[in-house]
């Protein structure tokens, strides 16, 4: 799709023509993964189709040692695409012309239908799984056939010997010379490998790229873009609701702080559009997003017409895709994966209705997204945009498993932020899309600070400042009356979470030189969240002069707590400990 998508203009050309997209899959997965029916649902929708897919299915009739009726309950490998009216061709693979035409015949079909198409090459396991493994311990008949049964090459030629296409004597000749030329490519490969071979694909562990890019936006460029995001065509009638919140946005970039986190969000794409870095964002109910904060598309609320203010700025220099996506985590997380590595100059963003819905793309995260640099030297610019927070919604919409991802930040692989204001927000993300080092990115993004009012920023921020891993606010004791009765107190809040900005933290210790003791504070139980990564690095940094604590919920199993009375409890504990 991202080879096949022009992104040099405000609304990306998607041309189905330019790339033939072709899948191979076994015939034990294409029938018990359900990331293939996942795959398919996304066929046909906008922000996912190809134009076609040529869908190939390897079928050696059995999965490693699992016979067909033990592996699914349908007749064919293949019936699983019959429920989305995909054709499906059946080929003996012992038959070359055969193959030659069922290619030809789905190629067609794609050309003048631009859809899917499955071919179901049914062949067989000459030597087990891998070539390499002992298939008659479990299917020991199944291989008596196959030790009798001709090769394919010999079938072929059989066939044109017969026919008169060749001699026997040709057949054989030309056999051997292939045969003679594998040999000597194999002898050569082995002389090779007898080198000190390749060298290995290093990683730099070091946070600090070069030079970081600029993210600060001239004041006159976010006024021209904010008006641009707000402007309606005539006669467009916005939801009333709506309308109180975009009016708000309109006045926004004075001297006091007043952009929430959906604008700044806004004015990041937009920015970056004009800096000419195309933006693909999906996700459940991104559009609008989930916690109704984003709107950058809007419907007219008499017609239901559709309209994308951010497709029509002036001021942009490359594309910006938007879509909602189907109820996949798996599918579309490793969609947009596989975009952002196709579009390195492009910031695809994949969004989780909660964080904690992540999980339904493990795999996605565990092989690609993590360890794609360190296995194939794949670098990738994706952002996942995982909403994270304790607000008594319970264990299923509370955490996205921010340990999980400090677990596996090795080797400056990823990047973990954890923002806590609309201007910080900004500048990561602009900084994400201008970045020379690509990294993937999550971000634990807020839920109840999107609309609270002491979490806004000032346009000044935004056209002066930049993102800081380190936030030191001394400006809190003046905020909040709790606050200032603990004067003893300092906060600071670390937002680079991976790679650790010891620099920075090291700076922020400096600053207090009555310092008595380093308290890390968190929402999550002291077995998640960022203790296990945040504490020994503080403890290393503060000396062993300054002791280091935490103050979190206790160990447990469940990320949170089902019940609001105890949430408050908990969230009253927590505060009440760090201020003592």
């Amino acid at each position: 799709r991202a080879v096949q998508t022009t992104r040099t203009q405000p609304k990306a050309q998607h041309d189905p023509a330019r790339v033939l997209p072709i899948l191979i899959h076994g015939d034990a997965a294409f029938a018990a993964q359900g990331v293939v029916a996942e795959t398919f649902n996304l066929a046909r929708l906008e922000g996912y189709g190809t134009g076609g897919t040529l869908h190939i299915i390897t079928n050696n009739q059995v999965g490693f040692t699992t016979d067909p009726w033990e592996a699914r309950s349908t007749d064919f490998a293949s019936d699983l695409a019959k429920g989305f009216d995909v054709p499906i061709i059946h080929v003996n693979a012992d038959d070359p012309e055969a193959c030659i035409a069922a290619v030809r015949l789905g190629m067609m079909y794609r050309e003048k239908f631009r859809h899917d198409c499955v071919i179901d090459l049914v062949g067989y396991r000459r030597h087990g799984h891998n070539e390499g493994d002992e298939p008659r311990y479990t299917q020991p008949v199944m291989y008596q056939r196959i030790d009798r049964h001709p090769t394919v090459r010999e079938l072929y030629a059989t066939a044109l010997v017969r026919d008169g296409v060749l001699t026997q004597a040709a057949a054989d000749e030309m056999d051997q010379k292939q045969y003679q030329l594998l040999v000597r490519t194999q002898q050569g490969l082995r002389e090779d490998l007898k080198g000190e071979g390749e060298e290995p694909v290093r990683i730099s562990g070091q946070w600090a790229p070069p030079a970081e890019p600029v993210t600060a936006v001239p004041a006159e460029l976010l006024r021209e873009l904010n008006d641009g995001l707000l402007a309606l065509p005539e006669g467009f009638t916005v939801n009333p609701k709506l309308a109180k919140q975009l009016d708000r946005r309109r006045d926004a970039l004075g001297d006091q702080p007043a952009i929430d986190w959906g604008h700044a969000e806004a004015l990041a794409f937009a920015s970056l559009l004009a800096d000419g870095v195309p933006v693909r964002l999906s996700g459940q109910d991104s559009e609008r997003g989930t916690f109704s904060q984003r709107h950058l598309v809007l419907h007219d609320a008499e017609t239901g017409h559709r309209y994308t203010p951010i497709h029509h700025l002036p001021q942009a220099r490359a594309a910006f895709e938007l879509h909602n996506s189907p109820l996949s985590e798996y599918a579309v997380m490793g969609f947009d994966y596989g975009y952002s590595v196709a579009a390195p100059e492009a910031l695809v963003l994949w969004e989780a209705q909660f964080g904690d819905f992540a999980n339904g793309a493990e795999i996605i995260i565990d092989q690609f997204i993590i360890a794609g640099l360190a296995k194939w030297g794949q670098t990738s610019r994706l952002g996942l945009l995982l909403p994270h927070g304790y607000e008594g919604q319970g264990p299923e919409h509370s955490s996205a498993r921010l340990e999980r991802y400090l677990a596996l930040g090795a080797e400056g692989n990823i990047r973990v932020a954890n923002c806590s204001t609309p201007a910080q927000y900004f500048h990561l993300l602009r900084r994400q899309g201008r970045h020379a080092e690509i990294r993937p990115l999550i971000v634990m993004t807020p839920k109840s600070l999107l609309r609270l009012p002491q979490a806004t920023s000032s346009a000044r921020e935004l056209t002066e400042g930049r993102f800081h891993p380190v936030v030191d606010d001394p400006t809190l004791v003046a905020k909040a009356k709790r606050r200032a009765e603990a004067g003893h107190v300092a906060v600071g809040r670390i937002e680079l979470l991976y790679p650790f900005p010891q620099d920075e933290v090291l700076h922020l210790l400096s600053e207090y030189p009555a310092l008595r003791e380093v308290v890390w504070l968190q929402e999550e139980p002291s077995n998640m969240g960022a203790r296990k990564w945040v504490v020994p690095q503080l403890e290393t940094l503060a000396g062993d002069a300054t002791p280091v604590r935490h103050i979190s919920r206790p160990e447990r199993s469940s990320p949170a707590e089902g019940y609001p009375a105890a949430h408050r409890a908990e969230q009253e504990r927590l505060v009440r400990e760090a201020l003592a």
